[in-house]
C-alpha cells in the first residue's frame, strides 16, 4: 500500500507571534521518514505558488500532497489566481494530478471597502508600518484600485499580514514578529465599521 503524506506548509502561515521556547520541552514524537525526492517536490510547489504575480495580500493559498497528486486549497480574491495556481503546479515534474479546491471570493463593494480600510489601517499604523514592503512612501492605492476595487489592483510587494474578506467577514493570516504586533493588528481591524466576525488564524 502506498504511503500518503499530507503536507500543509501554508504559503502564508497562520498569524502568530514568534515566542520563546518553553523552559521544559515536551517529548517530541518520532519523525516520519520522508524521502528527499518528496521534500524537493513540496519545495518546488511552494516556490512556484509564491512566485505567482497574481498572488496578493488578499489571498490565502494552501496545499497538500498525496502521492503524485497536489490538492490546492485556500481563498483567492480573483479567479485568475485559481487558474494560475493550477497551471503552475501542473507544470512541475513529478505532479501527475491537481485537485483545485481554491475558493474564489465574491467581489462585492462592501468587501472591497473592508479590504481597503483594513489595508490602510494595518500598514499605516506606526507599530506595523515596518511590515509594509514600501515603507517610507505613501501607501499604494491607485485610481484604478479605488474605482474598481483594491483586490483587482492590489499593492505590490511581499505583505506578511494577509487580509481575507468574505461576505463582510474579515480574517487575518500571516506572520508577525511578536504577540504585541498580532494584538495590535487584531484590535485595529476589529473596530472597522461593517466588518463582522473578525478573527485571526
Amino acid at each position: 500500500m502506498k504511503k500518503t503524506y499530507f503536507i500543509l506548509p501554508l504559503l502564508v502561515l497562520a498569524l502568530h507571534a514568534q515566542e520563546p521556547a518553553a523552559k521544559t520541552a515536551m517529548p517530541m514524537p518520532a519523525p516520519m521518514a520522508i524521502s528527499p525526492k518528496f521534500m524537493r517536490l513540496v519545495s518546488e510547489i511552494q516556490r512556484s505558488l509564491l512566485r505567482l504575480t497574481e498572488y496578493s495580500l488578499f489571498d490565502d493559498l494552501r496545499f497538500s500532497v498525496k502521492d503524485t497528486t497536489v490538492i490546492l486549497n485556500g481563498q483567492a480574491s480573483r479567479p485568475i489566481l485559481k487558474s494560475a495556481a493550477e497551471r503552475a503546479v501542473k507544470a512541475i515534474e513529478g505532479v501527475e494530478h491537481v485537485e483545485n479546491h481554491i475558493e474564489v471570493l465574491p467581489l462585492t463593494s462592501f468587501d472591497e471597502d473592508i479590504r481597503l480600510r483594513a489595508y490602510l489601517t494595518i500598514y499605516s499604523h506606526p507599530a506595523l508600518s515596518r511590515y509594509d514592503p514600501n515603507r517610507g512612501t505613501p501607501l499604494f492605492t491607485s485610481a484604478a484600485a479605488q474605482f474598481a476595487g483594491l483586490s483587482l489592483d492590489p499593492p505590490t510587494g511581499y505583505h506578511p499580514i494577509h487580509i481575507i474578506v468574505k461576505n463582510s467577514r474579515l480574517r487575518l493570516t500571516g506572520v508577525v514578529q511578536n504577540i504585541g504586533d498580532k494584538n495590535i493588528a487584531g484590535l485595529l481591524v476589529s473596530s472597522l465599521p461593517n466588518a463582522s466576525r473578525f478573527r485571526t488564524t
